[in-house]
């Protein structure tokens, strides 16, 4: 029996996947088991851990694992590893799920919500993928030491293996490949070793089992300018952990909202999933019931893709949340009226009408 384990989290996070809930009871998928556990801010404050033992264990049994959103100022005081974001990357590195998939694509709908003009960005339809488990985000030596003069100093270290990029390049080829498209590779080889490696590794693996998929290589700050200048150039970009972030999140302008984009975080065949919509816990509209909960459906869609065995069930709620917005539907970050549960129910409608 599959399991898919939501962890609502902090924020808007309890309130979108709450409508993700009612979207996979909805769709009825045979044998789907739904649990639920504390994560995050709320985790800290129920039991003393952003990611205690036994959540853990249960999102290592479950065959995809749907969050919302963690994090907010009420826990910006406390140490690090004690903080909400800290029990997310905890969860990224024990499920080894390094390879992120971040979709950026332009429902046809959404066109005037872009903040650039429809004839740059209609039409784009690109995948990140984002290494997860490495770089500068888990390198070691790490931290905040204070010298003997009195004056702080904080260190992060980037740092990759051949063997963890590698890994997440054989995916984003796959996927190209799979697509018909091309990957364009994103570093800063320039001005870092880190990048130089990265974009060595990339092209030996290329050249050794991919040359069927077209490659190029792009710098990480061209690579931001050209998603402004000519984003349809793009199919699948392949990056680090902390560009794969930052350009993501850039992307997520030239779909209308970050309320639009879902993600994937897989890693080794058959290890559970990892879902969860990009945008953040947004602690200003947290509770007023406005926020958008597309990301959040749209993360339970590539769950059932990638996770569940039901990539035709997948295509149908893609579907309906097109159809959805081909209605009218929008919530405030799209310039409409709708609520939150109000987003879910024409979803819902949308569903049905199928």
């Amino acid at each position: 029996m599959p399991l898919l384990l939501l962890l609502p989290g902090d924020g808007i996070g309890p309130e979108v996947t709450v409508e993700a809930r009612r979207i996979a009871e909805a769709l009825a998928i045979p044998g789907l088991a739904i649990e639920q556990a504390p994560f995050g801010g709320a985790a800290i404050d129920a039991l003393g851990a952003p990611l205690p033992a036994d959540v853990r264990s249960l999102a290592l049994s479950a065959d995809a694992v749907l969050m919302g959103a963690v994090g907010g100022p009420r826990w910006s005081g406390q140490p690090f590893h004690l903080r909400p974001e800290a029990g997310l990357l905890e969860l990224r590195s024990a499920m080894q799920v390094y390879a992120n998939l971040r979709p950026a694509r332009l429902f046809l709908p959404l066109v005037a919500a872009s903040t650039l003009k429809p004839d740059i960005v209609e039409g784009i339809d690109i995948l990140f993928v984002r290494e997860l488990v490495g770089g500068v985000y888990f390198g070691e030596p790490r931290g905040i030491e204070t010298l003997p003069s009195g004056e702080r100093v904080a260190v992060n270290t980037q740092r990759y293996s051949e063997s963890e990029i590698r890994r997440v390049a054989a995916v984003a080829f796959a996927l190209a490949r799979a697509r018909g498209g091309h990957v364009t590779s994103v570093e800063k080889s320039n001005v870092m070793e880190s990048g130089l490696l990265w974009r060595e590794t990339v092209t030996a693996l290329h050249q050794a089992e991919y040359p069927d998929v077209p490659l190029a290589h792009m710098l990480a700050d061209t690579c931001a300018m050209q998603l402004v200048k000519a984003p349809r150039q793009f199919d699948v970009i392949l990056t680090d952990n902390l560009f794969g972030d930052l350009l993501s999140d850039l992307a997520a302008m030239l779909t209308g909202s970050l309320g639009m984009l879902p993600s994937a975080a897989l890693g080794s065949p058959g290890s559970p999933g990892l879902y969860e919509p990009i945008h953040g816990s947004a602690p200003d509209i947290a509770g007023k019931g406005v926020a958008n909960p597309c990301a959040a459906i749209l993360s339970l869609a590539m769950a059932l893709r990638h996770s569940l065995g039901a990539p035709e069930t997948a295509d149908r709620l893609e579907a309906a949340v097109e159809r959805a917005l081909e209605a009218g539907a929008r919530t405030a970050d799209l310039g409409g009226t709708l609520g939150t549960r109000q987003m879910g129910d024409a979803i819902l409608a949308a569903l049905e009408r199928a």
